[in-house]
Formats: structure tokens, sequence, C-alpha cells
């Protein structure tokens, strides 16, 4: 830090630059909670649309706002069409091999895949906001439902209990994610941060992978665990079935590089599926059977719905909306979180109601309808159709497809979830989210999925919760030539102001830190001062904070300011505060700890501040415990 020489304002410069901080005028206790709520629960303003609006545009707006098809509906156009249409064929392509795989993978009929391809996307059509979302069943989920549902229940030997819990579990997703956003508290889903996101989706995805080694070996006695442990236990203690491969593995072999159609013909042709190939079998040709009697709400099974169903729908929700908002950013358009929130429940509710277990937006199929060129939602009304088609005509199609395509299509489409590049770029930038995504990663592959999501939640609010319990404080010096103050950490070449400690408080002061920032605070203090006795310079006379990062305070941040004052009067310093914002004021003002202070050492700028300490340095002999003794009054 440079010792040059300070500069100090004449008493004219002086009185010409200060400005009074004002404490903002009081407001009426139900006005002001009124804004706390609006600006917690509708930052974005929903209901301006309606100001001025008569009774009959109102109601049509309210129904364009759930219903965002009635808003962009009337100017569709045919060239919009052509290339829905395009995009919905392509997607439906992809949905249906997806469908039937990721069902196998939640250990769900097959069928259960396509009959979730067909109703949800209808309704996400009519009240989703986002173009470009593709609806569908996605890998994630299904492993999480076969993973949880199947400590309860096994898939198994109790087929029928095991299908009616996850669609209960989808019921009760859905309700939690209409909830969340007609509650307006999407905020919640923000828990789940970047960094935990892309640990979880990558230990997922290699868990998934791990998985498939059944089908790719063709093992016969495989573990319900998910843990990387128990699936290479499982591997090698049957090794020797491995080995023994059957008369046509050859085209278990190559099915990884075919696709549903080569590999069904091929099975179909040879009659594999009679040498030890094992197919699909038999789907259920017709629509979606109602299911909305199959619902569980009897102990001790509605526990394990009503869990899996939440920890499945806060996954499901934070995917399809992270992945709607990247592909608007790409397109310029936003879309409303919470809107997207009670679609994607609405479209879960109606779905598990109709044999159909949970659905989201997942990125591998909304990167192929954004690539295809979309429009509008309608893409996923052309894939439902598209799909129900295959329902009505096409599923004994689907009978010899060997089940190693099922297994090569979701390692194809895990693969992309294993970001690598992006778990790089966190150890570049920041070493703590690297971890959170490490113990997301770690926990999912050696523990278990729930244990992983956990995890990586458990370490994300930690962090949180240190940001607000330790809160960064540092010494602010003058930038040479100039009445600007910035750190000294960050620019090395400010000068010190003799006499004067400047300290930046950069957090609101709340119960959770007032103990922290008192002891740091005293820390700071002392050590300026035995620098300045190890250097000879002018004793320290002042501590002035700069309070422009305070966004707010509450009572234990106010008695640490009043133990702070009393700590620099023992000390012979005076305490200054430069900045305040308006709720700072306005509760210092409430707690009578200006009239402690004093009005006259509470200033707007921390230039302000040092030129009326360096006045006071420079007049008259200091004395801190003279509360006479006053400066220019500043408020």
């Amino acid at each position: 830090m440079g010792n040059a020489d300070y500069v100090y304002p004449s008493t004219n410069e002086y009185r010409q630059c200060a400005h009074p901080v004002a404490v903002p005028p009081p407001q009426p206790f139900f006005k002001s909670f009124k804004n706390s709520l609006k600006e917690t629960f509708f930052p974005d303003d929903p209901l301006r649309q309606f100001k001025n609006k008569t009774h009959s545009r109102k109601f049509f707006l309210g129904l364009q706002y759930f219903l965002p098809i009635l808003e962009w509906g009337p100017r569709y156009t045919f060239q919009f069409l052509k290339s829905d249409l395009i995009s919905g064929i392509t997607i439906a392509s992809l949905a249906i091999p997806q469908g039937i795989s990721y069902a196998k993978l939640a250990n769900l009929p097959p069928i259960l895949g396509l009959y979730s391809s067909f109703i949800p996307p209808l309704i996400y059509a009519m009240m989703g906001s986002s173009r470009d979302l593709a609806v569908g069943t996605v890998a994630v989920a299904s492993l999480l439902i076969g993973s949880m549902l199947g400590d309860e229940v096994n898939a198994t030997e109790n087929p029928a209990l095991y299908l009616h819990l996850a669609f209960t579990a989808t019921f009760f997703a859905g309700l939690l994610q209409a909830s969340l956003g007609l509650l307006r508290l999407g905020f919640i889903v923000d828990f789940l941060s970047h960094a935990t996101i892309v640990g979880f989706m990558g230990g997922a995805a290699t868990v998934v992978i791990l998985q498939q080694l059944k089908g790719i070996l063709g093992l016969q006695h495989f573990t319900q665990s998910t843990d990387i442990i128990s699936v290479l236990r499982s591997v090698f203690s049957q090794i020797h079935e491995s080995k023994k491969r059957p008369k046509f593995f050859w085209i278990s072999a190559m099915a990884p590089l075919t696709t549903v159609i080569l590999g069904s013909l091929l099975v179909y042709l040879t009659h594999a599926e009679k040498h030890g190939v094992d197919v699909i079998g038999n789907l259920k040709k017709g629509l979606n059977p109602p299911s909305f009697g199959d619902f569980v709400f009897t102990s001790p099974y509605l526990t394990t719905a009503v869990k899996t169903g939440m920890i499945t729908g806060i996954i499901a929700l934070a995917e399809g909306i992270a992945v709607g908002r990247s592909f608007a950013m790409f397109k310029h358009y936003n879309i409303d979180g919470n809107k997207e929130m009670v679609a994607i429940g609405t479209m879960n509710i109606v779905g598990s109601c109709f044999s159909c277990y949970l659905t989201t937006g997942p990125f591998s199929r909304s990167a192929v309808n954004f690539n295809a060129g979309c429009k509008t939602a309608m893409s996923n009304v052309v894939m439902a159709i598209a799909v129900m088609f295959t329902l009505l005509f096409l599923t004994p199609l689907f009978h010899y497809t060997p089940l190693v395509v099922l297994s090569a299509i979701i390692i194809s489409a895990m693969l992309g979830l294993i970001d690598y590049e992006a778990a790089i770029h966190l150890w570049k930038v920041d070493k703590f989210d690297f971890v959170v995504c490490m113990g997301a990663y770690i926990g999912v592959v050696f523990a278990s999925v729930e244990v992983g999501l956990v995890i990586a939640v458990a370490i994300s609010v930690l962090r949180l919760l240190l940001f607000v319990a330790r809160p960064k404080t540092f010494v602010l010096g003058n930038l040479p030539n100039s009445t600007i103050y910035r750190s000294v950490e960050q620019y090395p070449t400010t000068n010190d102001v003799p006499g004067i400690l400047i300290l930046q408080i950069d957090a609101p002061i709340y119960f959770a830190n007032s103990s922290y920032l008192r002891e740091r605070i005293s820390r700071w203090i002392d050590e300026e001062e035995d620098k300045l006795k190890s250097t000879g310079e002018t004793s320290l006379q002042y501590v002035i904070f700069n309070m422009s990062a305070v966004g707010n305070i509450d009572t234990s941040g106010i008695s640490m300011l009043e133990e702070v004052k009393k700590i620099t009067d023992r000390r012979g310093l005076k305490l200054v505060l430069a900045n305040p914002g308006a709720e700072v004021m306005k509760k210092l003002n409430k707690s009578k700890f200006i009239e402690t202070i004093g009005k006259e050492w509470i200033y707007l700028t921390v230039g302000e501040a040092v030129e009326a300490c360096n006045y006071k340095l420079h007049t008259c002999k200091p004395d801190a415990t003279n509360e006479d003794s006053q400066p220019w009054n500043n408020v």
C-alpha cells in the first residue's frame, strides 16, 4: 500500500462538498408489509398487465396467463406449422424408443413410456410458456423412481402395487410442482445450484450407464442397488454367465450401433429371442387407460409415495425450468418460472390419472426440438399425435426389439449428461462450487441417488450459511489523485489515510454474523494500531464503516454496532458511518442509535467522512469522549 502524502481539503472545500444523509419518511406498517410481500413473491409483477383493463379483458388475460396457447394460437401461421410438423415428427422418433427405455429403467412396463409421451405433451402445449421444451420421461427421474420405490416394493414380486405407487408418486410430484408455482415459491428450486445439478446429473448418468451392463452383458440376476460397488460386485460375481454367450450373441454385441428398427428386424428374421436375446415382448395396443382409481393412500406405502414424489418432482422441475430458460435465452424470449411450474405440475397430475409416470422437459429431446427448428409448443402436439398413432397401430412391431438396444439408447443419452467441461470450468472459477459438484457426483455413484442429492444440497446450504455468517470485511485505501476509496488488497497502490481506519462490511448485518463482525472489527483495529506503533506513524483516531453494501440490519446487528461504539470509546477512537442505506437508517433511527453515535458522525460517502475526520485532526485536539466537540453537522 502506498505512503504518498494525503492532500487535505480546506474548510471552504469541505463546507461545499458535504451532503446530508436522510432518514426515509415513515411508512404505514401494512404498506411496508405489502411491499415486502410483493418483492418476495411477485418480483416480476405479473398483475401489471391487468391494470386499467375492463372486467372482460381481465378475464381473457387471466385465461391467457394460465393457457398461453390462447395468446400465440390466434397468431399461428402455416409457416409455423411446417416447422413444428418437422420438429414434432423428429422428436417423436426419439421419444418413442427413449420412452420405452426409460420405463424399463424405472422397472415399469415399457408401454408406460409411450403413455407418458402422449397425454403430458398435450397438456404442456396448452399451458407451457416455452416454445422449445419437448416433454417426456427422463432417465434421472426414472432411475430415482426405480431406486426409491424399489426399496419398499419389489417390482417383480408385486408389479401391481409397484405400478400403483408409481402413479401415486407422480400425482404427489405434480401436486408439489403446481403448488410451488401457484404460491410463487419457485425460488425454492434455486437451492439446487448449477454446481449441484452438474454433479448430480453426472453421477446419475454414470449410475444409469452402469445399470445397463445387465442388458449389454445379458445378466439374469442383477442388483437393485444403484451404487457402483454393488453394480460391479453383481457384474463380476456373474462373469461366468456373460462368458456363456448365446448362439446369436453377435446381435447383442452390435446393438449399440443399431437402431430400434434394425435391431427388431434382425431379431425377427433370425428368431434370436429363442437363443438367449431378451426382447421387449408384447406391448398392449390402445390409448392410455384411466388410473385415478389405482392411487395408494394407505400406510405404510403412502409415506414412500409422498417422499418419492417430492424428491423426483423437485429434480424434474429444476431440469425442466433450466432447459426451458437455456433455449429461451438463445431465441431472446422470456419464460415465467412460476407459470412453468404450474404447467409441469398440471401435466403430471393429469398424467398420473391416465397411466403416465413422471415427465418433464429432458435436455436431449428439447435440444433435438430446438435444432429441428420448432417455432411453438405445437411441436409437442405433433409428437403426441405420432405417439397416439403408434399406440393404436404400431405397438406390435416393438415385440422383437432387443433389450440391449434399449440399453444402448439409454447409454448414448446419458453420455451427454456427464459434463466434464463444466466440472473443469467450476474448478477454474470457484473451487467451492467444484467441491459441491464432486460431492453430488461421489454421493450418487458410491452411495445412492438420494444420498448424493442430500450431500449436494447440504453443501450448497452450508455455503449459503457461510456467506451469511462470515461476510467479507476489508480495509479501504485512497486511490492516488482521487477521492475514491477501494480495497487495499484489490488495489495495492492505494494510500493510507493517516489516523483513520476505513472498513467496508460487504453484507447485511444479521444475528447470524453480528458476533463474527464484532470480533473481526476489533481485530482490524488491533492490527492497525500495532502496525502504526511499529512504524511510528500518526496514532489511530477514527474508524469509518463504509455501509454501502449493508442492505439491511436487524436488532442483533444494531446491538453489535452499539458494542463496537463502546469499544472504540474505551480506546479513545471515534466511530463514523458512511453511506448507510434507507432501510438501515430507518432502523438505526428507531433504535436511537443515531442519537448514540451523533448525527454529525454519519456521512453520505467515504470521501466526505474522511474529509470531516481530517478537518477535525488538523483544527482541534481529538477527544473521542467529549461529545460536545462536533464537526460539521451532516444530517
